[in-house]
């Protein structure tokens, strides 16, 4: 028998609305994608665009419950929900929440986004993330890697999250190649070349004059030690070598020891090789964390 359809888990973001359906246990029983993220609606049009994407579920299944996460709860989107505190878990998160009652009479349950206030010089913020790391476990103590735009570093200790740190690494890659002169002659459409990623995280390694090691991208070029086609992947080593290099230093590891990646923005992989070179054990979480953290949050508040 097939399992039954209990909750919906949205993850609203500012160019597309992502939507699970989910099962008790937290299988993904059906899923759908629009292009209806926040920057494309106005003031009021959110509940609406909603309504619109989750109608054939809630015609077939009835009035489910739904949780909603990601930028939708920031101040550009729908509500603005408060970043809570860590160390935090499932509970701290729940007290969190933000409750509205769809027309159809669903719950719809807006999650929190998580802050540190230890952070100098400011505190800082995640939205998302803290629902991965809740969906990945908190049973034992660990140290996670959640790679993308805005790469986390955090660290679960009895049963919470108990801190984290951001780098803004996917940002500053994005950059460099597309509004800079450091990587201005590298190959259209991108060439992925394992071999000069490679070489830019060891050189990442080495050195941590992280602005003169970016303009050996542009030296290599003209002196011809770099082709166009090794060009943006040696400028990626760069970026997120630098990344595991100031990690290091910043306490979250040190070689020998072990982490765990969670996400799957397709960037596991590079986050993979990065460790190896810079001697951290890692292992790669359950592509069905987001899934699983919302739900559990869910449960709680409803509870």
């Amino acid at each position: 028998m097939a399992a039954a359809a209990t909750s919906i888990i949205v993850d609203w973001g500012t160019t597309s609305l992502r939507a699970a359906l989910v099962s008790e246990s937290g299988e993904e029983l059906d899923h759908l994608e629009t292009a209806d993220g926040i920057s494309s609606l106005g003031k009021g049009e959110h509940e609406a665009a909603l309504m619109a994407a989750l109608a054939p579920w809630f015609s077939r299944h009835g009035a489910l419950p739904v949780a909603a996460l990601g930028m939708i709860t920031s101040r550009n989107g729908w509500v603005e929900v408060a970043y809570v505190p860590c160390p935090a878990g499932p509970a701290e998160l729940a007290a969190g929440t933000v409750r509205k009652s769809l027309p159809n009479g669903s719950d719809l349950v807006f999650l929190p986004g998580l802050n540190d206030p230890a952070r100098q010089p400011f505190p800082d913020v995640m939205r998302g993330e803290e629902t991965q790391i809740v969906g990945h476990g908190l049973g034992e103590d660990a140290t996670l890697i959640i790679p993308g735009t805005h790469s986390k570093w955090a660290r679960v200790k009895a049963g919470r999250i108990d801190g984290f740190q951001t780098f803004v690494t996917g940002e500053i890659f994005n950059l460099l190649i597309n509004h800079s002169f450091i990587a201005r002659g590298s190959t259209q459409p991108p060439v992925d070349d394992p071999e000069a990623y490679r070489w830019g995280l060891k050189e990442a390694k080495r050195s941590a004059a992280m602005l003169s090691l970016l303009f050996s991208a542009r030296t290599g070029g003209l002196a011809g030690r770099l082709s166009p086609d090794q060009l943006r992947s040696y400028v990626r080593g760069l970026v997120i070598g630098q990344e595991f290099r100031q990690a290091r230093d910043a306490g979250w590891y040190a070689e020998g020891d072990e982490a765990a990646i969670v996400g799957n923005d397709g960037l596991n992989d590079l986050y993979l090789v990065a460790a190896d070179v810079f001697g951290l054990k890692t292992s790669v979480g359950a592509d069905d964390v987001l899934t699983k953290g919302a739900l559990a949050v869910l449960k709680q508040t409803l509870s």
